[in-house]
């Protein structure tokens, strides 16, 4: 077992576990820690715990102190220092004339690299890019390309159900999500209907996949015989979120009718 605490360094981004030795780390405060990029300020978002070998990235870094004021204002003097890096490469790039979109800019706490997010449709040469940008900033650079998913969630905005987005706001890991989600829960196929604002499966299709998977293994399936109290029909459609069934009715004809799923057992 190794004693952890949990560790965010954006909003919304992955929680990462360090080792707090006997700094009384309490959760919400920020503490400075050794990663694999270099020094970093980050919030703590789990208290201490133990957790398992295998719930560990090994060799497990360390805070290395609890944050005070002299380092939020590190941190708020890079991220303006950020601001004008970003308006600089906006230029270089322009220079270049290189078919890339640039996301965002982020300094380590360390000011030890200058990372450069950017999207693009296919592979970029930004190699006089990076020299142009190195005899700028005399820092270490790196261009790192993302994708759309990642591009939404750091430029955040309101989702179609009028909410932010939740891969701004909480969601700390992408899961995959595919079309077979949509179609388990009934939903219209048209990508407009079921794509968020980075043109990708919404997330949210994921996160009641499982209820709707367990409700569909209690429920008939789509062209089983059932019999309820209106007499025997065909089940034609499945609504999971009600957890009713519409059936077509043999000897009433007309529409199918929507029924509990309680009313319907399956002819033997």
């Amino acid at each position: 077992m190794y004693n952890v605490v949990g560790v965010r360094f954006k909003k919304a981004g992955k929680i990462y576990y360090f080792d707090p030795l006997d700094y009384p780390v309490e959760t919400n405060q920020h503490v400075i820690v050794e990663t694999a990029r270099g020094i970093e300020y980050g919030k703590v978002v789990i208290g201490r715990r133990q957790v398992d070998e295998s719930d560990v990235v090994l060799p497990l870094k360390r805070v290395i102190r609890i944050a005070d004021e002299a380092d939020a204002r590190v941190v708020r003097e890079n991220e303006a220092a950020a601001k004008q890096a970003f308006a600089i490469c906006l230029e270089k790039i322009k220079q270049h004339e290189l078919g890339m979109k640039l996301v965002d800019v982020e300094y380590t706490f360390d000011r030890n690299k200058i990372i450069f997010y950017f999207t693009a449709e296919g592979r970029v040469d930004f190699r006089e890019l990076v020299k142009d940008l190195a005899s700028v900033f005399r820092t270490r650079i790196e261009l790192r390309q993302i994708g759309v998913r990642d591009e939404a969630k750091m430029l955040g905005g309101i989702g179609p159900c009028g909410r932010i987005l939740c891969c701004s706001s909480w969601l700390g890991d992408f899961e995959p999500v595919s079309i077979k989600m949509a179609k388990d829960q009934s939903l219209s196929l048209n990508p407009t209907k079921i794509s968020g604002l980075c043109g990708r499966l919404m997330c949210c299709l994921k996160f009641e996949h499982d209820h709707y998977e367990s409700v569909r293994e209690e429920m008939p399936a789509v062209g089983k015989i059932v019999i309820t109290s209106y007499g025997e029909g065909k089940v034609t459609a499945i609504n999971a979120a009600a957890r009713t069934l519409y059936v077509q009715l043999f000897e009433s004809g007309g529409k199918p009718k929507e029924l509990p799923f309680d009313d319907c057992v399956v002819k033997a």
